[in-house]
């Protein structure tokens, strides 16, 4: 069995590549040959954290594996440690022979930057160079990444309340080779105003901005809000937007924001698009320069085994990573 740190992953998947692999997942799963039973949740309310469950098959690929990723937000003040933790474990479709395990945590970021990166792609105006991204913490960095490998953005306006985590995401974008240029906006409502796509990367209850400040032909990616009590976009948004989603079953269980826009009649489940269905030719994707779009991903197995996949493939082509006998 090969390991696979933080390090080794990094070095062994570009993001144009995890996107590839990504948005190959995601027609695997729309077109029935995936599967991804809801993910397993365990909380610990004395945390207020979850624990998650999430094992997929991709019989194309013959990809078979299980996440695990706790989400801690208050590790940071109390001990000083990364909100989030995550082991992905790859398995042998052939012969069920553990093969690989991996570190989730940066894979994590990884695989849901470039769900968004894929979703842009299908989604966004071939035009659009204006990305505003809402929240600075750890999945910001891969959002803004992912966008910038799909579109020619030229300017990235970061909405954060912390306005030392927004100019620590900044240095960490410029650091990392980023080439455009990267303001922090005095508030949403003002990067709304410019923003071409707009990432929302944040652990909010409440919606992140007004309906009335997002511009026609705006393209929105929701990746923050994973419980049916969370939520970053307004309702009267997703009303007014052409709605595309992961996996229709788990975003009807698990998205606050599809939850609220169906209670409050504004989205009928009959009007959602699965991305995987536009990336396979099925269903069309933008229908003219003003519709708006929304990508709301709650996040889904077939893209840690897919992204892991890529990873254990260049570990082996170049020797990368630990190899450890079990027996």
């Amino acid at each position: 069995m090969r390991i696979l740190n933080r390090e080794t992953v990094r070095a062994a998947v570009p993001m144009i590549a995890a996107i590839d692999a990504v948005a190959g997942a995601f027609a695997q799963l729309s077109l029935g040959r995936a599967v991804a039973p809801l993910r397993t949740p365990l909380a610990q309310p004395a945390h207020q954290s979850h624990t998650f469950f999430m094992p997929a098959l991709l019989a194309e690929r013959a990809g078979l594996g299980l996440k695990v990723v706790s989400v801690f937000p208050h590790n940071q003040e109390r001990h000083g440690l990364p909100g989030i933790h995550a082991i992905v474990v790859l398995i042998d479709a052939t012969t069920g022979q553990p093969s690989a395990v991996l570190d989730g945590t940066y894979l994590t970021a990884l695989r849901t930057g470039a769900a968004s990166g894929a979703a842009t792609r299908a989604l966004a105006r071939d035009d659009a160079r204006v990305l505003a991204i809402f929240g600075a913490g750890a999945q910001a960095p891969q959002q803004v990444e992912a966008v910038c490998a799909v579109r020619p953005i030229e300017r990235v306006l970061i909405v954060n309340r912390s306005r030392e985590r927004a100019e620590a995401l900044r240095a960490m974008l410029y650091a990392s080779g980023l080439r455009a240029d990267i303001d922090i906006a005095a508030d949403g409502r003002s990067a709304l105003a410019q923003a071409d796509v707009v990432c929302c990367a944040t652990s909010s209850h409440t919606p992140l901005f007004d309906d009335a400040d997002v511009r026609p032909g705006t393209h929105i990616n929701g990746i923050g809000s994973f419980t049916p009590q969370m939520a970053e976009v307004p309702v009267a948004t997703i009303a007014r937007s052409r709605v595309v989603v992961d996996q229709r079953l788990a975003a009807w269980h698990e998205s606050g924001d599809l939850v609220a826009a169906r209670a409050a009649g504004a989205l009928d489940e009959a009007h959602v698009t699965e991305l995987g269905e536009i990336i396979a030719g099925v269903r069309p994707g933008r229908g003219s320069a003003g519709e708006l779009t929304f990508f709301k991903s709650v996040g889904n197995a077939v893209q840690d085994i897919a992204v892991a996949q890529v990873a254990l493939a260049m570990a082996q082509a170049n020797g990368l990573g630990t190899v450890v006998p079990l027996a």
